[in-house]
């Protein structure tokens, strides 16, 4: 998983509400198109017309949002079915940072299984930010825990373990493994101080 640190780029706004994951990736496309693929379906509802074409009046087809590294969104983005591949799907898009007020759950805690920063910040701020991007690029600062655009700067909050796993690198299984000598030598440690638990196990 690529390491999150500062992410500087334009901020492409869609400021809706309720964005579910099965509009963010159709489920059909997960089961017949590869992950590196899935780019091109991202959002194919609001990107795509009925003939696959894309859409010109679509502003994610508009230079300067055309592959965008941070999208502002509205309300509960990602609502709706666990779907890890709509995560896939976004940053096959090019997408690296969700900024919106609030998220689904599920798809909150996928983003960081998959490198993907999601920060919340209030509907003011995102309307600060919005205006500002089709002229400014928007820096996220992940150690800094800010966002911002020209004078503008918005504190965002992020759990410490969450953050630094993605200025790391480290999804899940890799934080664990990083820990494994750690854990060997207290399992080591406690079959000593308590055999009769190891031998049971063993048995």
């Amino acid at each position: 998983m690529d390491k999150v640190s500062v992410i500087t780029g334009v901020a492409a706004p869609l400021l809706r509400a309720n964005v579910d994951t099965d509009t963010i990736i159709r489920i059909e496309r997960l089961t017949h198109e590869p992950r590196e693929q899935l780019g091109r379906f991202a959002l194919e509802t609001l990107r795509l017309r009925h003939d696959g074409s894309e859409d010109p009046a679509c502003m994610l087809n508009q230079p300067p949002f055309r592959d965008a590294p941070i999208l502002l969104a509205g309300q509960n983005f990602g609502c709706g079915s666990s779907r890890e591949g709509a995560v896939w799907a976004l940053m096959a898009m090019g997408t690296r940072c969700v900024i919106a007020p609030s998220f689904g759950e599920i798809f909150y805690n996928n983003c960081f299984q998959n490198g993907m920063l999601p920060v919340r910040l209030s509907a003011d701020a995102i309307a600060t930010l919005a205006e500002a991007a089709a002229s400014r690029e928007v820096t996220v600062d992940l150690s800094a825990q800010a966002v911002s655009v020209g004078e503008a700067r918005f504190h965002f909050d992020i759990e410490a373990l969450r953050r630094d796993a993605l200025l790391e690198g480290l999804d899940d299984i890799s934080r664990t493994l990083a820990r494994l000598p750690r854990i060997e030598a207290w399992q080591r440690s406690d079959q000593l101080s308590r055999p009769w638990i190891w031998s049971v196990l063993d048995a």
